[in-house]
């Protein structure tokens, strides 16, 4: 099913931030985030998600939002990571620019103004930050180049820092893609495959941790390199699965084809040549050959499950419509 996205905008700029033990770093940032946005005239909402913290955040967040009418807030029963925070999060927005960072101060919001600016002006769907000088160690900064640089290699997108929390998207963006798993690396890739490839970047200012520790370790990197390999076959291949299993089942079954043909023909010739040789059945090359025409079997037998189960999907024909003209 198609979907409609809404043109009337209660607010200018919705934030997104999804947060996990950060009840320190709260009160600064909505302050930090007020005082910015109030001297650039912008309206505004903020969507703290919690996701399930065992410290005081939900408390901070209520008491924040006492006062304060720009704040909602989400508490999820327990910790699902930052895609669902943010998938819940794109959900509620009612922005014209949705734009996501990160509770620990580590991001600034005097970067908002401008990024508000990139989409609405510029006319991109997606802006994304770049930590150009990072407070990081190097057990940090060393893996977070290579997975960018692998990342940009795969998804064709130049950007620097795929990872960094400070992003602005036009609405559309938000309410056409889903985020699910760990995927919350890869939105610009989600956003490319889905049509929206006006992508930009931004230098943005790094700041230190001021309080806690960080939430993520180095198994994030292992973690990152198989979701960009899960996203890029679904981005691909979700709506035409034989295409990926059939070409591939079908050049391994022609090549194990071609070499039992290859020695059969030789044991032929050498039989009429009274050459004596080995029989086919006790060449290595015979079973290599054999497995490689079960395994095209296999993988083209998947492909036709893979369609039978898409065509039979309830999201078969789910396209995004970027505009209408006079329909009812």
């Amino acid at each position: 099913m198609s979907k409609r996205l809404p043109q009337h905008f209660p607010v200018e700029l919705s934030i997104v931030i999804p947060l996990l033990n950060e009840a320190e770093s709260l009160p600064e940032l909505t302050r930090w985030i007020h005082r910015v946005l109030a001297q650039h005239g912008l309206t505004y909402e903020v969507i703290l998600i919690d996701d399930g913290s065992t410290d005081d955040s939900w408390a901070v967040i209520e008491e924040l939002a006492a006062t304060d009418t720009h704040l909602r807030g989400i508490r999820f029963n327990r910790n699902y990571g930052k895609s669902a925070a943010l998938n819940v999060g794109f959900k509620e927005t009612t922005g014209r620019v949705v734009c996501t960072m990160d509770a620990d101060l580590q991001d600034s919001p005097e970067e908002l103004p401008e990024l508000y600016r990139m989409i609405t002006e510029d006319g991109l769907d997606l802006v994304s930050g770049w930590k150009k000088k990072r407070f990081d160690p190097l057990s940090k900064t060393i893996p977070t180049k290579l997975f960018n640089g692998a990342t940009r290699w795969i998804s064709g997108i130049n950007l620097h820092d795929f990872n960094c929390g400070l992003k602005s998207y036009d609405s559309r963006v938000v309410k056409s893609i889903e985020v699910y798993g760990e995927m919350h690396r890869y939105i610009p890739v989600i956003a490319k495959w889905a049509g929206f490839r006006r992508i930009g970047e931004k230098v943005v200012q790094h700041q230190e941790r001021k309080y806690g520790t960080t939430k993520f370790g180095l198994e994030r990197f292992v973690y990152g390199f198989l979701d960009l390999m899960s996203i890029t076959f679904v981005s691909r291949f979700r709506r035409r699965p034989m295409h990926f299993f059939g070409a591939l089942g079908s050049v391994s079954f022609l090549l194990g084809m071609l070499i039992a043909l290859w020695l059969m023909v030789d044991k032929v010739w050498h039989s009429w040549h009274n050459v004596a040789t080995r029989a086919v059945t006790d060449q290595p090359l015979f079973f290599l050959a054999l497995v490689a025409v079960i395994v095209g079997v296999q993988l083209f037998l998947a492909g036709f499950l893979a369609e039978m189960v898409q065509l039979n999907g309830d999201n078969r024909n789910d396209y995004l419509v970027k505009e209408r003209l006079n329909l009812k």
